[in-house]
């Protein structure tokens, strides 16, 4: 089947799209992927055809004024979901499916247009429950109630992918329809909302539809080429297992990386530093003197990096908080916004992680603490391997009931697929 895999959003989001876009392309589909220029690599790994944007999703500058920032940075983001519709409706020509993910809705209304089913892909809780708040305000404790009335309202704010939502609906002929009202209507139509994430991070919510899943992890996909740096394999071998700093790829903040900066110039600690910038936070003769004891590493996948450091500070998006777990490697969590305090909960919960640091309030002190404490405490390490156990028994089970060699996480969603097809 023709399919037509939305991906917008950033390398956390697009890594398991092209999981995704992989396995069904394994399996005989023809699946293009719309995703910003910037991943073009991660499209070509995954063997699929890439429909690129190239529209930054955050602006080159901010005003200094706080308000002015805010009005420039969404002003931006409606840019930027606009560019991904203009790609998606480009690359809809003979579509049979259409997968969603949350920061692309218009995905629908391309299906609709074309009379092809669509499905969700989720790597967050998306239907409101009592069991947690909306992932826009995952750092808020609300209750019960409070969780589930906030995660209803969520759905009727305004959002930036609106205007792009409207326009798709007009380019196409379709009449006008407020999103919560389309959504609504599809959801009792039965479309089936997958999400990447295992059971063992979060067990399934007991208030939800029926077509909601747990399909598991979705992997990123680690190129058939590739292989680690010279240096930084030199670096691991040379001494104890070192901290992983990663931030990911949309930056967690100044103050948070300053202080982690400042902090790992006072620790004894050995320190992996992913992520671009660091030679200008630490300093380029900091790291030349102390390169027996700091490694700034590039785009590393963490399949092959994290079950070979002692410990990881991340900023608790959804795909490094399961590779963490999965690696059995102890967490100090840095969220910044949307579902990155919920998943650092989620750490929390299952014992993987002392504490949330936060990144607006941040400093080298308690950066410092941190890490001395997973260091004096070995149940964090402990609980964190426990975790990989389960989530190596989870997936084992659910290959056991598959008879491709794809992950297993991805089985609902090639199932579903392949129904339509029969």
């Amino acid at each position: 089947m023709q399919v037509l895999l939305l991906a917008p959003g950033s390398r956390g989001d697009v890594a398991p799209a092209a999981r995704i876009g992989a396995d069904l392309s394994a399996e005989g589909h023809s699946v293009t992927i719309v995703a910003h220029a910037d991943f073009a690599d991660a499209v070509s790994d995954a063997g699929c055809r890439h429909a690129a944007f190239q529209e930054p999703m955050e602006p080159a500058v901010l005003p200094t004024n706080a308000a002015a920032g805010v009005r420039t940075h969404l002003a931006q983001l409606r840019r930027y979901m606009q560019a991904g519709a203009e790609a998606a409706l480009g690359a809809s020509a003979g579509a049979e499916v259409v997968l969603t993910n949350p920061i692309a809705p218009y995905g629908h209304d391309i299906a609709e247009a074309l009379g092809a089913p669509s499905a969700e892909t989720h790597l967050q809780p998306a239907p409101p429950s009592r069991e947690y708040p909306p992932m826009t305000a995952s750092a808020l404790r609300l209750g019960g109630l409070g969780n589930l009335l906030a995660g209803r309202l969520a759905g009727r704010m305004p959002a930036p992918y609106d205007p792009a939502v409207d326009w798709v609906r007009s380019e196409l002929g379709l009449p006008r329809e407020p999103r919560r009202t389309a959504q609504r209507r599809r959801l009792r139509a039965g479309m089936p909302l997958h999400h990447g994430i295992s059971e063992v991070l979060l067990p399934r919510p007991r208030d939800w539809p029926a077509q909601a899943t747990m399909d598991g992890c979705w992997w990123p996909l680690v190129p058939r080429d590739w292989a680690p740096p010279q240096e930084l394999s030199r670096f691991l071998e040379a001494g104890p297992a070192p901290v992983l700093v990663t931030l990911g790829s949309v930056a967690v903040g100044a103050q948070a990386a300053q202080a982690i900066a400042a902090a790992v110039s006072r620790e004894p600690q050995r320190f992996v530093l992913q992520g671009s910038g660091w030679d200008r936070l630490l300093g380029s003769d900091l790291l030349r003197t102390e390169e027996d004891r700091v490694c700034v590493a590039g785009d590393v996948p963490h399949e092959w990096l994290l079950p070979r450091v002692s410990a990881v500070v991340h900023q608790a998006g959804a795909g490094v908080t399961a590779a963490s777990l999965r690696a059995g490697v102890p967490s100090v969590p840095v969220p910044l916004h949307t579902d990155q305090h919920f998943w650092a909960r989620r750490l929390i919960t299952l014992g993987a992680a002392g504490e949330t640091l936060r990144a607006r309030s941040m400093s080298p002190d308690v950066v410092v603490r941190a890490l001395a404490h997973l260091r004096s405490d070995a149940s964090f390490r402990l609980r964190a391997e426990a975790g990989a156990r389960l989530l190596e028994n989870a997936e084992r089970a659910a290959a056991a009931q598959t008879s491709s060699g794809q992950a297993p996480g991805t089985a609902r969603i090639r199932e579903w697929v392949h129904g339509l097809d029969g």
